[in-house]
């Protein structure tokens, strides 16, 4: 199974609080942070949901 290298490129500031505990659950609170996900229907879901925040790359 792929992975998914998730990394928080805009603040948290301001945001509606669903998205930031969405941000959180992804491991990222700091702009710059970076963390790997499973590339699964919940992780698809979370980046559906503040992907103008994210940038997304594919992991193998």
């Amino acid at each position: 199974m792929a992975n998914l290298k998730i990394e928080l490129v805009k603040s948290l500031n301001g945001r509606l609080e669903k998205h930031i505990a969405t941000a959180h659950s992804l491991g990222l609170r700091k702009i710059g942070q970076v963390t790997i996900q499973p590339d699964n229907t919940q992780t698809r879901g979370k980046i559906a949901l503040i992907g103008y925040l994210l940038r997304v790359t594919e992991v193998e």
